[in-house]
């Protein structure tokens, strides 16, 4: 290749390269360091003199397809093109990926949105390099991607901005944790409440009391929210079987089994008994109050659900005989039905 063929294949070249950048070399020379650019252009360079490479590696075998009479027409043409642009598309590719292996992940991220028109690349790679304000404000101002960019401020400790970010989507829980990473125990109070009153509203006490007891530290307030599940039938096992599950101290744990059970109305006490089934297992110093409580449910509600007799066996174990009367009862009762 003589010296005016080199040039004349690096000016088409650079002119094709120029397409896809000259809007966003124009962009960094207003708003980037001198070095930045800089390296940018040494970038422009590179790739272009890949392209120039490209474009004699295919010419020559355009021509040789020419020369052997199998070419069409047209549809040469659409081939070099086609061949062409999907060559510079790799080599930009290569060309990222290199920078990444080099951990010049800034270089990589200019590469994805500069030459490749891949944003999202872009700031991915900025953020896996640690860039995040660099990351964040790439999802924000290119993508519109507010979660994104809130969790790279997250990231990058830059609270108040991921705080501002996370109230425009309503994500009161996560506003809530960042004003406690602040140390601002108000404000994530006062978050978390909403969180707490959002989840009540929807019938879901048992997230609310966990807002209660595991972020606010209020465990009395997260009793409180699951009692009233109990007491107005909004998943009134699961509240129930939690609020045991809050009382360590089996001696208070004892008597809230009693007195919860003298307010129970007929109509929950299977739903009662099963939840006894659990606290049985607990601790052996539970075991002859929960019984009896057992016996008594399923005395008052065997004449409509006879079924409920097997029961007995979760609260006697160990005792073979107790299986032997179910079988009994359960024969017995047979028999009166068929007569």
């Amino acid at each position: 290749m003589n010296k005016q063929k080199f040039i004349d294949k690096f000016l088409i070249a650079f002119m094709i390269l120029a397409v896809f950048k000259i809007i966003g070399i124009a962009a960094q020379l207003f708003h980037e360091s001198f070095w930045s650019v800089v390296g940018t252009l040494v970038i422009f360079l590179v790739v272009a003199f890949i392209i120039m490479i490209v474009i004699t590696a295919l010419k020559d075998k355009e021509q040789n397809l020419k020369n052997s009479g199998r070419r069409g027409s047209g549809s040469g043409n659409f081939y070099l093109e086609t061949s062409l642009f999907d060559r510079i598309r790799n080599k930009y590719e290569e060309l990222a990926e290199k920078y990444i292996a080099e951990k010049d992940y800034k270089k990589a991220a200019k590469v994805y949105m500069n030459l490749l028109q891949d944003n999202f690349r872009g700031a991915k790679t900025l953020e896996n390099g640690g860039f995040y304000n660099e990351a964040a404000a790439v999802y924000l101002k290119k993508l519109n991607n507010k979660s994104e960019a809130a969790s790279c401020y997250e990231k990058a400790k830059q609270y108040k901005k991921a705080i501002d970010l996370y109230k425009e989507m309503q994500q009161k829980e996560k506003v809530g944790d960042l004003y406690k990473e602040l140390n601002d125990i108000k404000n994530a109070h006062s978050y978390y409440q909403m969180v707490a009153d959002d989840y009540t509203a929807n019938s879901q006490m048992v997230k609310a009391s966990l807002v209660y007891s595991k972020k606010m530290e209020l465990p009395e307030e997260a009793q409180k929210v699951l009692l009233k599940g109990w007491n107005e039938d909004k998943d009134a096992f699961n509240c129930l079987n939690n609020y045991f599950a809050n009382v360590y101290d089996i001696k208070k744990l004892e008597t809230e089994i009693q007195n919860l059970y003298q307010k129970t109305p007929s109509y929950k006490k299977t739903i009662y008994l099963e939840a006894m089934k659990h606290e049985f297992k607990k601790n052996p110093k539970l075991q002859p109050v929960i019984r009896s409580i057992a016996y008594a449910i399923i005395a008052e509600k065997v004449g409509t659900r006879s079924e409920i007799i097997n029961e007995l066996k979760h609260f006697n174990p160990e005792d073979s005989v107790i299986l032997k009367d179910i079988s009994r009862f359960k024969t017995g009762r047979n028999k009166m039905l068929r007569n």
